[in-house]
């Protein structure tokens, strides 16, 4: 079954994007959750005007996205977290917690673009995760816990 999706799908696509599915999965989840339509031939007409007529806007918008990454990379993020017994955290650091620690650098990233290697981390030292800024744009960005004082 071919879709066009309506927004990013973890592990499947892009907004946009003209996905083949299994009928399944398309008829029961994506279309009754807003998340595609079909693929029709007048849908794919549709679709190609508008990608046509957002490749200028399309271009802006990865230029930001690059001059972001290049002021994320330039930062040095540092993550205060408990400690116990050695250099084991309580509790741990992910997403969320680089999401706040951007945020209060004065870049605002939703938590759902950033991806911690592991998941989350539970012990002190350096650490990167990647943060998604666009379809084709994303940056490393390393970050180190340290103990809270």
């Amino acid at each position: 079954m071919e879709l066009i999706l309506k927004q990013d799908v973890e592990g499947l696509g892009f907004k946009d994007d003209v996905v083949t599915v299994k009928n399944g999965y398309g008829r029961n989840f994506l279309i009754p959750q807003g998340h595609a339509i079909l693929a029709t031939t007048s849908a794919k007409k549709v679709l190609a005007e508008n990608l046509k007529q957002r490749a200028f806007k399309e271009k802006k918008i990865v230029d930001d996205a690059n001059t972001l990454a290049e002021a994320l990379k330039a930062l040095e993020v540092k993550i205060a977290a408990k400690v116990g017994t050695g250099d084991k955290l309580f509790g741990s650091v992910n997403n969320i917690n680089i999401s706040e620690a951007l945020e209060k650098e004065g870049h605002s990233i939703d938590k759902k673009f950033i991806t911690v290697a592991g998941g989350s981390v539970k012990r002190l030292g350096k650490y990167n995760a990647v943060v998604r800024l666009h379809r084709e744009v994303s940056v490393d960005l390393a970050f180190e816990v340290v103990p809270q004082a």
